[in-house]
């Protein structure tokens, strides 16, 4: 009974372990594909104006790692409650987005 209880736990254990590996694996990739736009963001926050598509890919990033803050804060949310991180990551993202196009 005991062993039972105790490789269920192993198990769950390693799947959260790989879970997070692949959110940090995403979360690199995520910087590295960043890092180009990153001269071209500086460039563009000093002229007047940010447009729509600059504001969408920050705030698509912005949005990714709020919701996996948010998610994994929750406790079970990650897999638990996937329909209203999905909605919030829609209406988070679209929010961030237009005050992002409007502020900057």
């Amino acid at each position: 009974m005991v062993g039972e209880l105790d490789s269920k736990d192993k198990n769950e254990s390693r799947i959260i372990v790989i879970v997070l590996i692949v959110l940090f694996i995403v979360l690199c990739v995520g910087i590295a594909l960043m890092l180009p736009m990153l001269s071209t963001i500086m460039e563009t926050s000093l002229s007047p104006g940010l447009g729509l598509k600059d504001s969408a890919v920050i705030s698509f990033f912005v949005t990714i790692v709020l919701m996996v803050l948010f998610a994994i804060t929750s406790g079970d949310g990650l897999i638990g409650e996937i329909q209203f991180v999905l909605s919030g990551f829609f209406v988070f993202f679209t929010i961030i987005w237009l005050l992002i196009a409007w502020v900057f």
